[in-house]
């Protein structure tokens, strides 16, 4: 019997995947509106999803879908409870990017830190070159070494993290998570993290507990001049209020591969304010070629197990 796969958003991962050893059909689309899900998935066993919500309504007019293949971590996208409800295996792809986004969080607070884009404003406005020293003191540079980083979620990427925070001199200390009764061992309050980090990161996954765990309240409480780092997703922090406490002072910068909703448009608070002590990148973090490969490799290897009547990476 073949089984019929199809990828609704193909270009959100241009790296080669694997073929699948068992006989089967793959059809694969740049990318897939909501009006054109049940059209083309009409018929299929496998949908592989990265970022096309799959709703119960859609689950309705899809009979036949016996698996969702989701080619990333996140799976809140899906609605695994109408997936379970109707006996239809979800999964995800785990820790395939975890040196690869603790890279880039630790590349945030390195240029946060060393101001690195106002340097290169100054120097593209030719402020260096009619210094009157050999060197240009423009924006306050800072060590990481000595400082204290808190990083809150202790899965694969905050350990990396972590890693990398303490080969540089950092002590690091992982916050409970928000609103918790208690504080875990080798973790410390959700007020305390903020009161103390000099850096925070974030590396949580979004969901009704960490909807804008970051606003107002939570800025205020942070250390005056401390930075800001979320590789995680947009919707943690409140985006508004995050710029307000840079504007004002309170933060000394904000490092963002995340926005509340992507691709954004040009009326994103962050995108808006252009201000030297922000840092936004197009949600590039875990997009190294070695990492797409691995995560190409896991979503493959997910559907072959739920072919031969193996769980891997299940979410449901």
């Amino acid at each position: 019997m073949t089984l019929s796969i199809v990828f609704l958003d193909r270009d959100s991962l241009p790296v080669p995947l694997p073929a699948p050893s068992f006989e089967h059909s793959l059809v694969e689309y740049p990318l897939t509106a909501r009006d054109d899900i049940v059209a083309r998935c009409c018929g299929a066993d496998v949908i592989i999803s990265n970022k096309v919500a799959i709703d119960d309504a859609l689950l309705d007019a899809l009979p036949g879908l016996r698996m969702i293949a989701i080619a990333a971590t996140g799976y809140n996208h899906i609605d695994v409870a109408a997936c379970r409800r109707r006996g239809i295996a979800v999964s995800n792809v785990r820790h395939y990017g975890d040196e690869t986004v603790a890279e880039h969080a630790f590349m945030l607070m390195m240029a946060l830190s060393r101001n690195l884009p106002a340097y290169q404003r100054d120097v593209a406005a030719g402020i260096w070159e009619n210094s009157t020293s050999f060197c240009h003191f423009g924006a306050p540079v800072r060590d990481l070494a000595g400082s204290v980083l808190g990083i809150i979620g202790r899965g694969g990427i905050g350990n990396a993290l972590a890693d990398r925070a303490r080969a540089f001199g950092m002590t690091v200390v992982f916050g409970e998570r928000k609103g918790a009764a208690g504080v875990r061992e080798g973790y410390v309050a959700f007020e305390e993290v903020l009161a103390r980090s000099d850096v925070l990161s974030l590396h949580c996954p979004l969901n009704e507990g960490t909807r804008n765990m970051i606003a107002q309240p939570e800025l205020m409480a942070m250390k005056p001049g401390a930075l800001l780092i979320n590789t995680a997703r947009g919707g943690i922090v409140n985006e508004s209020d995050l710029v307000a406490a840079l504007k004002y002072g309170q933060l000394g910068g904000a490092g963002f591969d995340v926005l509340s909703v992507e691709p954004p448009d040009s009326q994103n608070p962050l995108l808006k304010a252009r201000l030297p002590n922000l840092i936004v990148t197009p949600h590039i973090g875990w997009a190294s070629g070695a990492a797409m490969g691995r995560l190409a490799g896991q979503v493959v290897a997910a559907i072959e197990a739920w072919h031969r009547g193996e769980s891997l990476n299940r979410v449901d």
